[in-house]
């Protein structure tokens, strides 16, 4: 039976997360989405200070193995800390749960590979400066919800790799929506070695952003999660060594490229729970307070019917993401069409209920004195990120 009684250990860890994320991540990230220069935000003391204390307190590590350095945690307490963390600064939370792809995957298909452990798992489980943060590139200007059309073989990445004496040629461009992209020390770059194969046909390489020849481009200038960089990907003649070909072409590249996108989708959708939260929270007391036609607005039907769908929204979206996190703690790394149909529910709901919230405020609810268009501004981003919802729930819908 489902048991919703959390550990000591959860409750620490969440507490320690509210904590944080209250006192630091929130004024960060309510100051740095007010610049108007995307790239200001990433050269910012107030950035990586923020970033800083993350990294020390651990949150940019807690999926990694314990003999790594990291905190080993289970995927239902990663999950509950990826809510809390979205509930308090959005932006922050995202490029942390990005931050550890490139260990995440040395651990996950090169775990025996010393010298890849001891370069990029180890210094990035010990580091506190918030600066080995590390990124995955796989859309391209023309290859974006194509990534999963793996049996078109006209469809394959066009950054490509030649095997040479030395390693291996990296030349091509990622798209403008690298999360990370601008701000790593290290990328997974997904490159085409035989575009005969399709998808099939690329591998996944480690490139570290300061190889002669990789650069990246500025930051985007989106709408919403302004402390999430994002940055296109450059690849003009870099090498790398052969063992930086972490998974190379093969018919399981689905298999691979699915189990990302199943822990990824599944943290975004923690992300959007938490900015539900921020906005039923914000709207809630507000709606305590405001009063019209001799009441408070809480007292009137049609506000207090907007706040329960808020709260319903929120209530049954952590219930799928908790049971793909349950799924994923059966066996990596879980069940795929639970952790799309989590997400795209969790995301549609914050989109539709944070513009909501944003009416219970009526006029101020558009104005910066309230933190409520922001958390309709950021929601909207969630439900393209990880995949566009239309693209992922034909992917389950094509199951039944």
């Amino acid at each position: 039976m489902v048991d919703f009684t959390l550990t000591d250990t959860q409750k620490q860890i969440v507490g320690l997360a509210r904590e944080f994320g209250r006192d630091v991540l929130h004024p960060a990230e309510i100051a740095l989405d007010k610049l108007t220069d995307p790239n200001a935000v990433f050269t910012s003391d107030l950035y990586w200070n923020a970033m800083a204390g993350a990294f020390e307190l651990g949150f940019h590590k807690m999926t990694l193995a314990e003999t790594y350095g990291g905190l080993g945690l289970d995927p239902l307490t990663t999950g509950m800390v990826w809510e809390e963390l979205g509930r308090w600064g959005v932006g922050f939370a995202a490029s942390l749960m990005a931050s550890s792809v490139v260990p995440a995957l040395i651990a996950f298909v090169a775990p025996k590979n010393k010298s890849l452990v001891e370069r990029y798992i180890i210094p990035f489980c010990e580091d506190q400066t918030g600066r080995r943060i590390t990124a995955w590139g796989s859309s391209e200007p023309n290859v974006g919800s194509d990534g999963k059309n793996y049996d078109d073989l006209s469809v394959h990445h066009r950054a490509t790799a030649v095997r040479t004496q030395a390693g291996w040629l990296l030349n091509g461009t990622k798209s403008g929506f690298v999360s990370n992209g601008g701000v790593a020390d290290a990328w997974v770059v997904f490159a085409c070695v035989d575009p005969a194969k399709g998808l099939r046909g690329s591998g996944a390489f480690v490139v570290r952003t300061d190889t002669p020849g990789a650069s990246h481009g500025s930051a985007e200038d989106k709408v919403g999660l302004r402390t999430l960089n994002q940055a296109a990907i450059q690849l003009d003649d870099v090498t790398v060594a052969e063992d930086h070909l972490l998974f190379p072409p093969s018919p399981a590249y689905p298999m691979m490229h699915q189990a990302i996108m199943t822990v990824g989708n599944l943290g975004t959708g923690y992300l959007a729970v938490g900015v539900m939260r921020a906005a039923f929270e914000e709207a809630k007391e507000y709606a305590h307070q405001r009063v019209q036609w001799g009441k408070p607005i809480i007292q009137h039907q049609l506000v207090a019917k907007r706040l329960f769908d808020m709260h319903a929204a929120i209530e049954s979206s952590r219930a799928l993401l908790q049971k793909g996190s349950w799924h994923s703690s059966k066996g990596f790394p879980g069940h795929l069409p639970t952790s799309l149909t989590a997400k795209v529910l969790a995301t549609t709901l914050a989109a539709k209920h944070t513009a909501q919230m944003v009416q219970v405020l009526g006029g101020y609810g558009i104005t910066r004195d309230y933190k409520l268009e922001k958390h309709m501004r950021d929601a909207s981003l969630l439900t393209i990120m990880d995949g566009t919802n239309d693209t992922l729930l034909l992917k389950v819908a094509a199951g039944f």
